[in-house]
């Protein structure tokens, strides 16, 4: 693609009639005019409906839908992505070699938190991830984070040609990082950067973002807790595969999943047998998670089953400080359960004759019996703002309010890290 074909472009065509999360895709070009990789924006229609795109959810739809004659697929695709995002542990569901994450700043409170923030960094960049920064990385709080850097952005709408001459050098001179001028907009822009030694560029002058729509199927939601309920029991790989050729929404959702560019298997994987070995349960997992909390519940708003999920990562922090990993499992299954009956609109008696769970869990969730019943009310207190239990079991009473407080916020923003618009 020529510099010229980019600039004189037209912008894209409004589409006001899609469905579905909507994508921007702007190109990232060298001098040449060449693409060297792509930023993604989330560009709903009715941002106030739909609440915040996810980071990690936006790459999962990029990644899953892209089909295979799109030239997205071959270039990197630059992502921004919280600190939360980054700590969930969600981006192990994408080839690290696809991403370039763009890290965002911390503001004034940069000075106390860089320190505490560099090992997730270090261990993303490890993994394969590269790491994208804004000019503020230049500044000396951040310089723990600077070496890290393999893209330094300079945003043109906030920094004057003295500043950007300034910033250039330094990064030159401190920085292997490739410089990218962003938000480019007229030839006068582009001489100035290309003067200064800057050799990649985004902006309107040479590509407009494209919008590219997301579409997930809506599997059963039964169908999904129970694929939740197999994964984190490490079901064997024939019970996981009954349950994916039972719902064709997940079949299919699967198949492009692990198919795509951004899984980046080098052969084509044709049976649902397959995909369950080389996805493997852990990745599964996080994948159903998403689908759950994307999905809709007839009327309900999509925030009923992201509170559920809030309840069982709540749950599973708490059994965690008590109990065995199997059995805090179990409580992530409780509260991840816990309003089937709502979202089903049928009684949690009927909705357990639906998937098979352990006697502990239909106790718990039937009865609040047991130890996970009494986690699953102290977490309902935790979502009301009620006074935390105080006549609590001998084995609750080793939690403290602290500790309770902090895995509520912890589970909260685990699950915002999931969810999905």
């Amino acid at each position: 693609m020529s510099l010229s074909t980019l600039t004189s472009a037209p912008p894209p065509t409004a589409q006001a009639a899609l469905p579905g999360a909507m994508i921007a895709r702007q190109a990232i070009v060298d001098q040449q005019g060449e693409v060297v990789g792509y930023e993604l924006f989330c560009r709903s229609r009715a941002p106030a409906s739909l609440g915040v795109a996810n980071d990690v959810s936006l790459i999962f739809a990029a990644m899953s839908h892209a089909s295979g004659d799109d030239p997205a697929v071959t270039k990197p695709i630059f992502v921004k992505c919280s600190h939360e995002s980054m700590a969930s542990g969600q981006l192990e569901l994408v080839s690290s070699d696809k991403v370039v994450l763009e890290v965002e700043m911390l503001g004034h409170v940069a000075s106390s938190e860089v320190l505490a923030r560099l090992p997730i960094l270090q261990a993303l960049r490890n993994r394969g991830f590269q790491l994208a920064f804004g000019h503020k990385v230049l500044e000396s709080a951040y310089a723990a984070w600077l070496p890290l850097a393999d893209y330094i952005k300079l945003d043109l709408g906030v920094l004057r040609p003295e500043q950007l001459a300034v910033l250039v050098g330094y990064a030159q001179r401190h920085t292997k990082a490739q410089i990218i001028a962003e938000k480019v907009e007229s030839a006068q822009h582009y001489h100035l950067l290309q003067d200064m030694g800057i050799r990649l560029f985004q902006g309107y002058w040479f590509a407009r973002p494209a919008l590219v729509e997301a579409r997930l199927l809506a599997p059963a939601q039964a169908s999904i807790i129970q694929l939740i309920n197999l994964l984190r029991q490490q079901a064997h790989p024939e019970a996981i595969e009954a349950v994916l050729k039972k719902d064709a929404g997940l079949a299919f959702n699967l198949m492009r999943l692990i198919n795509s560019a951004g899984l980046g298997m080098a052969r084509e994987i044709t049976s649902f047998r397959q995909a369950v070995l080389i996805l493997g349960l852990k990745k599964m997992f996080r994948w159903a998670a998403l689908l759950l909390t994307a999905s809709k519940f007839g009327n309900l708003p999509s925030s009923v089953g992201q509170t559920a999920v809030v309840r069982g990562r709540l749950m599973e922090l708490l059994a965690l400080e008590l109990l065995s990993e199997d059995e805090a499992d179990q409580a992530f299954v409780v509260g991840v359960f816990s309003l089937l009956d709502v979202m089903l609109n049928i009684p949690m008696q009927a909705t357990l004759n639906l998937v098979n769970v352990p006697d502990a869990v239909g106790a718990a969730l039937l009865r609040n019996e047991g130890v996970l019943g009494e986690l699953l009310e102290l977490t309902r207190a935790c979502e009301d703002c009620s006074p935390l239990l105080h006549d609590r079991s001998t084995t609750l009473s080793r939690l403290s309010d602290p500790q309770i407080n902090l895995a509520h916020l912890q589970a909260l923003a685990w699950t915002d890290n999931l969810s999905t618009t």
